[in-house]
Formats: structure tokens, C-alpha cells, sequence
């Protein structure tokens, strides 16, 4: 990657960090009181999690993490974003739950940490900050115990192909197969998915667009069996304009004449 893309996008989801952490969308009072931030789903396909090792790459700050420790799991979590890392050590001292966090680019964590664990762990949002899905799988590989389990759950490639902000319906934005050129995201209006905070002032941001293939051909050439792969038609924020959320959190796409994949999980296992 290059430095100006790294640069550009630690800056933003350092900006982020401090938004989101005080923004209605994460709800960090709710965890405070014993919510959980996992999906249903998630605790359905990844079980047996109490008193194994999980770790938890692109954790933001931590909801997801510390929830996976309030299921039993010794829980470590890595972001590259400083405030992130700072802001999720603050909220485990006050959730009174035990988790290590390191910040760490993806990529370089190999040369920061050193021990191996019995699951990898990360979701929705987390693979278009990374160009390169060979040397992340490899990653994921490096720090699994042989028999280890790496799930995945994240926004259905299919969906990110059309424009985000067109109104009146999907229309064609993207492209589906992956490009070594980010997408460049111009955040000229300030906030972000989660919370309108005027203080988000990183211009530009780099994304990069995945397949499923790239993704699952990326995690067998690195040495992982896939267990299970599963699709669905919700999806956790206002994705589209035209997007309704339901009572339960999640939303859904209404006025299409047919339901399409919005998000997606992956069991796979290191052999």
C-alpha cells in the first residue's frame, strides 16, 4: 500500500474513533449496561468461544471485541488507528472486562505479536481498507493454531458494486473484480456512516473492491478449508438512501422487487 493511501485512511478512522465512540450508532452506553454488539448470527455460526484465544484484526474500539470476552473468549484486538486502541483500553476498564489491544497495521502484526490463537476474528467494513487479500489471508494463517478457526463477516461484495448515494434505486457504479487502484472517496459534507460529527476532517479516504472469489481463493491458497459460507439479505447501516431499518437494528432494501445479498459470513478452518 502505498504511504499516501495508509496515511490518508489512519488519519480518517483516527477522526472516526473519536466520533463513533460518543455517536448513537455504536451505542457504547448500551455495551456499558450489558448489551451485547454482535449479531445474532454471529454467536449462532461461532460457538464454543469460552476460555479460547480470539483475535480480533481491525477491532475499531473494541465493542466487538469485548463482547466476544463477555462469551468467555480471552480476547486480544488489533487497529491500526492510535485512538481506536486508546479509547478501547479506556472502555474495557470500564466494562470491567480483561482484553489486550495492540495497534498494528494488519499486515505488520506478525512483527508485534508473536503468540497463536485458537480463532481469528473480524467484521463488516474491514477488508476494503486492505489492496492486498493474499498477504491478509497469510496473515489470518500465521496466527491460528493448526485446527484453528478464522470467521468472517462482512457487506456482500455484489452490493458495493452500485452508487451509494443514488436515490431512486441500484444503479451501476462499480466495478465487481478487484483492481490493484483504490476507489478515491472525497468527504466533502464532513461525518461519517455512523454519525454527522463535523470534526471528521480527513478530505480523501482509499478503499479497494474484493470479490468473493479473490476472498475465498485468497483464504485456501493461504491453507484454510471453508467450513460454511452463508448470505443475507440485511445489512447493518443505511447502505443505500432508499434503505429502512426494522425494529431488530438491521435494515433492509423494501422497494426492490427482489431481495439481494447485503451481507455475508465465512467459517474456515487452518489444516
Amino acid at each position: 500500500m502505498k504511504k499516501e493511501f495508509f496515511d490518508a485512511n489512519q488519519k480518517l478512522w483516527d477522526e472516526y474513533a473519536l466520533a463513533h465512540f460518543s455517536s448513537n450508532f455504536y451505542n457504547v452506553k448500551g455495551f456499558l449496561n450489558g448489551e451485547t454488539t454482535l449479531k445474532s448470527f454471529e454467536l449462532e455460526e461461532l460457538t464454543d468461544v469460552k476460555s479460547k484465544t480470539l483475535l480480533h484484526l481491525q477491532c475499531h474500539f473494541g465493542l466487538d471485541t469485548l463482547s466476544w470476552a463477555r462469551e468467555g473468549a480471552i480476547v486480544t484486538g488489533v487497529d491500526f488507528s492510535l485512538e481506536a486502541i486508546r479509547l478501547a483500553k479506556q472502555l474495557a476498564e470500564k466494562a470491567h472486562l480483561k482484553a489486550t489491544f495492540i495497534q498494528s497495521d494488519v499486515y505488520k502484526l506478525p512483527e508485534k505479536l508473536s503468540k497463536k490463537f485458537d480463532i481469528v476474528y473480524t467484521s463488516f467494513g474491514v477488508i476494503v481498507w486492505l489492496p492486498d487479500l493474499i498477504k491478509w489471508a497469510r496473515v489470518i494463517s500465521h496466527f491460528l493454531k493448526p485446527r484453528g478457526k478464522f470467521y468472517f463477516a462482512e457487506f456482500h461484495p455484489f452490493v458495493q458494486i452500485f452508487d451509494e448515494e443514488d436515490p431512486s434505486g441500484l444503479k451501476l457504479k462499480y466495478d465487481y473484480f478487484p483492481n490493484a487502484e483504490p476507489h478515491i472517496f472525497e468527504n466533502s459534507s464532513g461525518g461519517s456512516y455512523a454519525t454527522s460529527d463535523e470534526r471528521i476532517k480527513q478530505p480523501v479516504s482509499y478503499e479497494w473492491q474484493h470479490s468473493l472469489s479473490e476472498i475465498f481463493n485468497s483464504l485456501i491458497k493461504a491453507g484454510l478449508r471453508i467450513d460454511s459460507f452463508n448470505e443475507y439479505p440485511i445489512t447493518f447501516f443505511p447502505q443505500f438512501p432508499f434503505a429502512v431499518k426494522q425494529e431488530d437494528g438491521t435494515w433492509h432494501l423494501p422497494s426492490l422487487p427482489a431481495k439481494l445479498p447485503l451481507t455475508f459470513s465465512l467459517l474456515a478452518t487452518k489444516v
